[in-house]
């Protein structure tokens, strides 16, 4: 299917030594996307520039002003928010709705921050533990995914 052996064949084997060699990184990745264009279609290659696009989105992270870390697991979603001055956990207050967390008081008195959750979360069962300059909100997440039937009837 791919034409390999006319890319690296053994008859000039010591030229391709020498290129490889001499080859910087960019060089290589250029090499490798020039070898892909000529062996791809052109409408297979519009597809994996959509995949380069798609995967520089996912490195990209959104800032929050108060640093807030978000990850889940397979049972709990974290919020781990830096915490500069203790005095901050006397004066915060903590919600949480099925897929925000909700952080007033820090750093001011009127500040409100609302931090949007990767999965829906159960009403019951968060906690909230400081440790190591860190406030870590542990919410365990809802697996019981709600739905109803929609009738459509001739109108």
């Amino acid at each position: 299917m791919f034409p390999w052996n006319s890319l690296f064949s053994l008859k000039n084997n010591s030229n391709q030594k020498d290129f490889m060699k001499n080859m910087q990184q960019s060089d290589v990745q250029s090499f490798i996307e020039k070898i892909f264009s000529q062996m791809i279609p052109e409408n297979m290659q519009g597809m994996m520039q959509q995949n380069d696009t798609s995967s520089q989105k996912e490195n990209t992270r959104t800032e929050h002003p108060l640093h807030a870390e978000v990850f889940e697991t397979h049972l709990f979603v974290f919020v781990r928010i830096p915490i500069e001055d203790e005095e901050w956990l006397k004066k915060m207050k903590l919600y949480h709705t099925s897929n925000q967390s909700i952080v007033e008081g820090i750093p001011e008195a009127t500040d409100r921050h609302v931090i949007t959750l990767p999965a829906l979360v159960k009403k019951k069962g968060a906690s909230a533990q400081f440790k190591e300059s860190t406030l870590e909100i542990r919410l365990q997440k809802s697996f019981n995914a709600q739905y109803s039937e929609i009738d459509v009837s001739d109108i």
